[in-house]
């Protein structure tokens, strides 16, 4: 079993609903079936792509 391909919609989603919506990560993390650790990870890589940080130089 490998591990799950999500959409960047439904990544999106996910962390709107924590930033946006002021969901606990607890709780859409226990309603998408999805790891706290996942969330936490989205939310930095979409933060990143917001404020125009890439990584790349």
């Amino acid at each position: 079993m490998g591990k799950p391909n999500f959409s960047d919609e439904f990544k999106r989603d996910a962390v709107a609903q924590i930033t946006e919506r002021g969901y606990p990560v607890a709780e859409v993390s226990q309603r998408l079936g999805v790891s706290t650790h996942s969330l936490y990870a989205w939310n930095g890589q979409f933060a990143k792509v917001a404020s125009g940080d890439t990584g790349k130089d």
